[in-house]
């Protein structure tokens, strides 16, 4: 379990498989050769979102992660928490990026993407 302290308050985020199912249902895709199914797949999208970066991908992390548990932190504490020029945003990346290459719940997903990743630059590198 990961812990911030925001504003003199200790927050957790539990990357779990609540956290799964409720960051898979953020976005949907078509399956293949099945008419009218689509496949859950916001933690692979997500993954891609935060190594490109992307801060409002990693505040929708934060905020589903921590959505089952007590105290619950806002989006505005997030805000505020990620614009603090004392935050290293670096370190929080990392620190979520780490948390989802290890929990049960999302790991298999995380690394798939983070290899497929990687692939595609060595395909990229070797063309050029």
């Amino acid at each position: 379990m990961m812990e911030l302290t925001i504003k003199n308050q200790v927050y957790q985020f539990q990357f779990g498989m609540g956290f799964l199912r409720e960051i898979n249902k953020t976005v949907a895709m078509p399956v293949d050769g099945m008419p009218n199914v689509k496949k859950n797949v916001g933690l692979r999208y997500t993954v891609m979102r935060l190594y490109d970066g992307d801060v409002e991908g990693l505040e929708e992390v934060l905020d589903i992660a921590n959505k089952t548990q007590t105290p619950r932190v806002t989006k505005l504490l997030l805000d505020e928490y990620i614009e603090d020029e004392s935050t290293d945003i670096d370190a929080l990346f990392e620190e979520v990026m780490g948390f989802l290459e290890t929990a049960n719940a999302t790991k298999k997903d995380t690394l798939s993407v983070l290899e497929n990743i990687e692939r595609e630059k060595e395909k990229q590198k070797a063309e050029v």
